[in-house]
């Protein structure tokens, strides 16, 4: 296979633009259909695809907001209206989200574990899938992806989990880079234990 160099400095330069810098046009139906079938090319131990999408988009994002307006004002009512109102705008002014679920489920041969890494995946590629045909994304959880009423509400049934919300949309401006790990502090090579090396190997 020969090198792709547009791919790898794609990949070396990727950025996420944040939600507020998000704006319209966003994704037609045909290129939502794309987005998310480039999406859900990802590693699936199994072929189960453990995962499923709920779309954000249109009159539905205020309508979200202010749902989980009136939820957060039930659990939290020390908090300022102003600290609450700030839900109201969860989903925008990003003109899509697509809200990725975990489905993963015991299973006899594939772990739990995997099958969740697989929906976070999805959310990755739903991200570079995203520039790739000309928008930027900003892949968050927040509170409501954790929450139980919050989750359901917004479409997780039960023993469902919300890996993602990925905002998607026109980016208004050109973010500069942030540092980025140091690769080589992170990265060990594992090497045989001397005391495991079987007698007479030299």
């Amino acid at each position: 296979m020969s090198v792709n160099l547009a791919l790898r400095d794609y990949l070396k330069t990727r950025r996420t633009v944040t939600a507020p810098f998000l704006a319209e046009p966003g994704p037609n139906a045909d290129e939502l259909d794309e987005l998310l079938t480039i999406a859900s090319r990802v590693p699936d131990h199994g072929k189960l695809a453990p995962w499923r999408f709920v779309i954000i988009e249109g009159a539905a994002r205020a309508a979200a907001g202010e749902k989980l307006y009136e939820l957060a004002k039930t659990k939290w009512p020390e908090r300022s209206e102003q600290e609450l109102d700030t839900e109201r705008s969860r989903f925008l002014p990003a003109p899509l989200t697509v809200g990725v679920i975990s489905t993963a489920a015991p299973h006899v041969k594939i772990p739990e574990l995997e099958q969740l890494l697989a929906a976070g995946n999805v959310c990755l590629n739903l991200c570079h899938g995203a520039n790739a045909l000309g928008f930027a994304a900003h892949w968050v959880t927040r509170w409501f992806a954790f929450d139980a009423d919050a989750a359901a509400m917004l479409g997780a049934k039960p023993g469902e989990q919300f890996v993602g919300f990925v905002h998607i949309g026109t980016p208004q401006t050109r973010l500069e880079d942030r540092d980025r790990p140091d690769v080589k502090a992170l990265t060990t090579y594992w090497q045989v234990n001397a005391r495991l090396t079987p007698v007479g190997f030299h």
